[in-house]
């Protein structure tokens, strides 16, 4: 498919967007079994790794502790549930949108430690002391974020679904550098689906943003 004014470009999707689905799966069952193995049966390294992990308690759950936002927020969760379960369900952060649910929508977007991923695609305990922000956390009090800004002042957004996974993207994509033409932003945005095709002007917003990007 052909770029157009009125899309971005196709998947697939630039590494820095995220893992795949395949990753994720290959992740989920290697924490899990690993998790499952006898110390006993591992080697020393791996052992000491062990034991630095959370610990299931008896009913299978793991105490987590995850920095969102500049918080410290604990929570109990299987070992199994995504970055983004835990910020929706548990935390009651429902900015971050659950799309497709299969890392294909962008809706699901945050960053960690600075760098856009696919919270569907993330496993809760991958993110344990690292830096989590999401939607809720670009806006200082009353000030909002450059990027949500531009987005008000340029329209982008209709339905705004998808919107807090586009603006996490666009953040991202300012500061990775990939603003250098349209073509560019459209490549490095098109992980991230908004199905109202308000493309033109998420493309405006982003370099109205990036016009700032001093402030991103």
């Amino acid at each position: 498919m052909p770029k157009t004014e009125n899309s971005f470009a196709p998947i697939p999707t630039p590494p820095a967007q995220g893992a795949s689905r395949r990753s994720f799966l290959k992740q989920a069952s290697g924490l899990i079994g690993a998790m499952a193995m006898a110390p006993q049966m591992m080697m020393p390294a791996e052992a000491a790794s062990a034991e630095t992990a959370p610990a299931p308690t008896e009913d299978g759950l793991l105490d987590l502790a995850l920095k969102v936002n500049g918080q410290e927020r604990k929570l109990r969760a299987e070992p199994c549930v995504t970055l983004l379960d835990a910020l929706r369900d548990r935390l009651d952060l429902p900015g971050t949108k659950k799309g497709c649910d299969h890392g294909t929508c962008g809706a699901c977007t945050v960053h960690v430690d600075g760098k856009r991923v696919l919270s569907c695609l993330t496993l809760a305990v991958m993110a344990q002391g690292k830096e989590i922000t999401t939607i809720e956390g670009l806006a200082e009090g009353e000030q909002l974020h450059p990027m949500q800004q531009a987005f008000i002042d340029c329209d982008g957004f209709q339905c705004g679904f998808c919107t807090p996974g586009q603006i996490m993207s666009s953040v991202a994509c300012v500061k990775e550098g990939h603003t250098q033409s349209d073509d560019e932003v459209r490549e490095w945005m098109s992980g991230n689906i908004c199905r109202c095709a308000a493309y033109p002007n998420i493309l405006a917003a982003i370099k109205k943003a990036s016009a700032a990007s001093a402030a991103i």
